[in-house]
């Protein structure tokens, strides 16, 4: 079995502390900032961010945070993807063409103790205002981004057969799923639209999802009462224990998702150090 904890550890110190001492393999993070960065490279022991900075192929000053995937123990190898921008012919062997700065991350794991390799990608959907034609520019959106990063890992989907595919992808997509008409955070036929583009790509939704993760303490507004959501994230409005919105999601190709489980650590007491829950994922096989 190979342990991956998919975290938005928003650019905290403290987070990088906590991930460090879990005893998991892979960490699939987002928003990881300078300062996180740099003391992921300086752990030492078994602990690698691979050879690529996190803001290529763009300048680092385009963005200020980077979805990452992190080697934590020596149970599995990684192999990681450097990231190119898109070019034809397509990109090579090691690499990934992407279609903007701080979405994605990805990499090769290569389990040690049993079990096939299998590709993870961690995802971030960063927030864009409209155009300035539309006179709505203090409005923001995610589902462009979802749609950028659906359409850089499809190229790891080669057939309509997906039995030899063995993809995990995960990591902080802001959008909600279940959304429904009224939902005051976000536009619902487009985030929802998010989540069936996943599935035609045969990338299976794993949750997380009640039981495997805290209720709300309250159904949030915009879902249906019957919501198996686990509140992911809390506002500077909120805390833990008042955490209502879930932004955090797994998915799995089809037939290898029978072997992944994802489970929420949404509990008041084992949250952690970001305004986002971890989220544990065990992979079978």
């Amino acid at each position: 079995m190979v342990t991956v904890v998919s975290w938005n550890i928003a650019m905290r110190l403290q987070a990088v502390e906590e991930l460090l001492a879990m005893d998991a393999d892979v960490a699939l993070l987002q928003e990881v900032g300078p300062g996180a960065l740099d003391r992921l490279r300086n752990a030492g022991g078994n602990v690698s961010v691979g050879p690529q900075d996190p803001w290529e192929p763009w300048p680092r000053e385009h963005f200020d945070r980077w979805p990452m995937v992190v080697k934590l123990s020596d149970r599995v190898e990684v192999e990681w993807f450097s990231q190119v921008l898109p070019s034809t012919p397509s990109e090579g062997d090691d690499e990934i063409a992407v279609s903007n700065v701080g979405i994605i991350a990805a990499a090769k794991i290569i389990p040690l103790t049993g079990g096939e390799p299998f590709i993870v990608v961690s995802m971030y959907a960063r927030w864009f205002r409209p155009h300035p034609l539309t006179g709505r520019t203090r409005n923001i959106h995610s589902d462009r981004t979802a749609h950028l990063i659906m359409s850089d890992l499809a190229a790891f989907i080669w057939d309509t057969d997906l039995s030899g595919h063995r993809i995990l992808a995960a990591g902080d997509l802001n959008n909600i799923y279940g959304a429904i008409r009224g939902n005051p955070l976000v536009w619902y036929e487009r985030d929802r639209g998010v989540f069936e583009r996943m599935g035609a790509l045969g990338l299976e939704f794993v949750g997380p999802q009640h039981p495997d993760g805290r209720l709300a303490s309250a159904t949030p507004v915009g879902l249906r009462p019957d919501t198996k959501n686990v509140p992911t994230y809390y506002t500077t409005r909120q805390s833990p224990a008042t955490a209502a919105n879930q932004l955090d999601y797994v998915f799995a190709s089809r037939g290898f998702h029978r072997g992944v489980h994802a489970r929420a650590l949404n509990g008041v007491d084992e949250w952690g150090a970001s305004d986002h829950c971890r989220i544990l994922i065990e992979v079978v096989g």
